[in-house]
């Protein structure tokens, strides 16, 4: 994919980009509000509920109810939200909202209640999906964007909170009471603050880990796997990954993502941050190509001799596809890997998988990588700011984003009450671990020029790979290449679109937190 507007994971689910409950069988219609008066509150919140949105199969596969819940409605916000109020301040405006062309449909079903609840219409406006990126920015550009809210790839904050393209949030939420200690501070601080200003609330909130098949591991450990224990190191997952590597024919033992771009860069970022990388010092210079950065590329290239085939032009899809298709014996992937391996539409490895604690580096420290995802904002020309808000807060609250976990349709929750929920974890076998994880997590910096900046360190990680040059020269290579784009985006001239000491509490959350094992 050449452009991050075809980023979301979700679009190869064919899930819905403004709702994935939606999509994954459920919602409810409503009469159009011109022709009927807004129903009781209550009534709409009652049916946004597992019985109508989560899929019955997977709901009897689980035994899940509506007595079994997988959030806390004391946290949920549209269920404190008052919404009396909002009709009475905003019943009858317009939002219009940009969503991928391929999700138009999907989205409205799912904004249905919405509208009940507020009085506020939706108009979507359809964008192309491979072209995202180049038409927001565009539109931002003109200064009267044909949109009040978007949702969108998370690194691209800074390409568009920088310029001032996105409208403050802060007293919205604040206003309206919108649960942000709730959110993990990984995806609050890098998924809704940019230079200490509220612009987004998460959406799609991510993180990778390590998956292994419970069968193979069992026969090199002679027992069943521990999630602490078993793997404790990448010395260990080189190792076992060799012998994985040789225990049957068509199963490889690891997969990884190795595509040039992106996908190399997500990759070598989830090991090197076990190392103690950090990608730029405090003065935003490059440092990635030091100790940490070397010993995480030196690990990607040692797990690279027993990864699946293609795994130098592997991304995603591919990843996934090995996975849940069972020709893989160990994963660094996302957390979804997890839940949508339990599914038995999805996956031929039901119940012979677990998701394990992320392995360690010697001298390095625990940082499960947040990487990826994407954010829910309000363009700065919004013509209605405070609905789009209000639409986006809709979306992105806690008992929906239980229910996309619930569907595994990869849209992923980042609410604490939610992934630590234990009906939720019940449906959802990573979700333990990765609750737990989040407590530590990394995460590279949201700023102008980051989608190049994956890019660019990614090329020079799969040459990488495909032995073309060495770990020193890619990673030197790439540095200086970061600088250049960190310079073309205003970087270095006294006055950097992005203040490091903003930044940096998001860049790692675990700084003397007590491990979880």
């Amino acid at each position: 994919m050449g452009k991050a507007g075809s980023l979301s994971r979700r679009s190869f689910l064919k899930s819905t980009s403004a709702a994935g409950f939606a999509a994954a069988g459920g919602g409810f219609a409503l009469p159009a509000l011109a022709q009927a008066g807004l129903p009781d509150p209550q009534s709409v919140l009652d049916g946004i509920a597992i019985s109508k949105y989560v899929r019955a199969d997977y709901r009897d596969l689980y035994g899940m109810s509506d007595d079994k819940p997988i959030w806390d409605n004391s946290k949920d916000w549209i269920r404190t939200v008052d919404w009396e109020k909002v009709r009475s301040e905003l019943s009858g405006t317009t939002v219009r909202f940009a969503v991928g062309a391929a999700d138009a449909e999907s989205a409205a079903e799912g904004l249905a209640p919405f509208e009940a609840l507020s009085g506020i219409s939706v108009e979507l406006v359809p964008i192309p999906d491979d072209s995202m990126y180049d038409k927001v920015l565009a539109e931002f550009i003109s200064g009267n964007a044909s949109f009040d809210a978007l949702q969108f790839f998370s690194p691209w904050m800074g390409d568009f909170a920088a310029p001032g393209f996105l409208y403050p949030l802060d007293e919205f939420a604040e206003k309206w009471s919108l649960p942000l200690d709730d959110f993990y501070d990984t995806y609050r601080l890098n998924y809704g603050f940019f230079n200490g200003k509220m612009y987004g609330i998460p959406f799609d909130c991510d993180v990778q880990m390590v998956h292994l098949r419970k069968g193979y591991m069992e026969q090199i450990l002679g027992g069943p796997v521990d999630r602490v224990t078993s793997v404790p190191t990448y010395d260990e997952l080189i190792r076992v990954s060799g012998e994985l590597n040789r225990i049957e024919p068509g199963v490889s033992g690891v997969g990884l993502m190795a595509a040039p771009g992106f996908w190399s860069t997500y990759t070598w970022e989830h090991i090197a941050a076990q190392a103690g990388m950090m990608l730029f010092d405090e003065n935003w210079e490059p440092i990635f190509n030091g100790d940490a950065g070397m010993k995480g590329l030196e690990i990607m290239l040692a797990l690279s001799k027993n990864a699946n085939e293609g795994h130098a032009g592997a991304g995603w899809p591919e990843n996934r596809a090995a996975w849940l298709g069972g020709q893989v014996a160990t994963n660094i992937s996302w957390q979804d890997s997890g839940t949508q391996a339990m599914r038995p539409d999805q996956s031929q490895i039901v119940d012979d998988f677990v998701t394990i604690y992320e392995p360690r580096i010697e001298g390095g420290r625990f940082a499960p990588p947040n990487i990826a995802g994407s954010t829910s904002c309000v363009s700065a020309s919004a013509q209605n700011p405070e609905g789009a808000f209000l639409m986006l807060g809709f979306l992105t609250t806690a008992s929906i984003m239980a229910m996309n976990e619930a569907n595994a349709n990869g849209v992923a929750p980042g609410y604490k009450s939610v992934l630590t929920n234990p009906n939720l974890q019940a449906v959802s076998q990573p979700a333990k671990v990765w609750s737990e994880s989040l407590e530590h997590a990394w995460c590279a910096p949201r700023l102008p020029g980051a989608f190049p900046i994956e890019q660019a360190i990614g090329n020079e990680i799969n040459r990488a790979v495909v032995g073309q040059i060495t770990a020193k020269e890619a990673l030197d290579n790439a540095a200086s290449a970061v600088r250049r784009i960190m310079e073309s985006n205003g970087f270095y001239q006294g006055r950097d679109p992005v203040d490091y000491a903003a930044a940096a509490p998001g860049l790692y959350v675990g700084e003397g937190r007590p491990l979880p094992f």
